[in-house]
């Protein structure tokens, strides 16, 4: 299968955290096409693990579906960071602990129709309590449960967000 290449891109708007842009393309059976998407530097998401096993959640209202998400610590990945300084970051920021060490368990792609982010996914452990640093729009509440009791509420659809159904599949193998 041939790439299709890249004639023209533009940004047609941008905030701190994206970049929303528009591509027109020529595929490789010579038709040209339009196609309009967002751009991030990417991101990481974390499933921190207590020396007991089990492992922290976060529970946050989320604006667009209007209700609480059950979700890992994650978030996009700063100007002048990598995704291990990100990750590193968001943990500590949205869950109030430090890593001590951190450990890659794979990579996927969140909407490869809509963005070209990139999500990592890091295991932390060794945890050290500090003190969350949320942003001014978080409101974020940390929880603990066991792998088994993740894979319960799963099960029920009590956890919906994508990334961290993502994120799960990569990182259990690894628990």
């Amino acid at each position: 299968m041939q790439s299709w290449k890249t004639i023209k891109s533009e940004v047609f708007f941008q905030t701190p955290w994206t970049t929303f842009k528009h591509n027109e393309f020529e595929m490789s059976n010579g038709k040209n096409g339009h196609y309009y998407f967002v751009s991030t530097r990417g991101s990481s998401m974390v499933i921190p693990v207590l020396p007991d096993g089990r492992v922290l959640l976060t529970r946050q209202y989320r604006y667009l579906v209007d209700r609480e998400s059950i979700e890992f610590p994650a978030g996009g990945v700063k100007e002048g960071q990598d995704h291990e300084q990100a990750a590193r970051s968001e943990l500590e920021e949205e869950s109030g602990y430090r890593a001590g060490s951190l450990q890659r368990v794979g990579e996927y792609i969140p909407m490869n129709g809509v963005t070209d982010e990139i999500c990592k996914v890091y295991i932390a452990r060794d945890l050290t309590k500090t003190k969350q640093n949320l942003d001014e729009t978080e409101d974020i509440r940390i929880f603990a449960h066991t792998p088994e009791e993740i894979d319960a509420m799963i099960r029920s659809n009590e956890i919906q967000d994508g990334m961290t159904l993502a994120a799960w599949a990569l990182a259990k193998p690894h628990l």
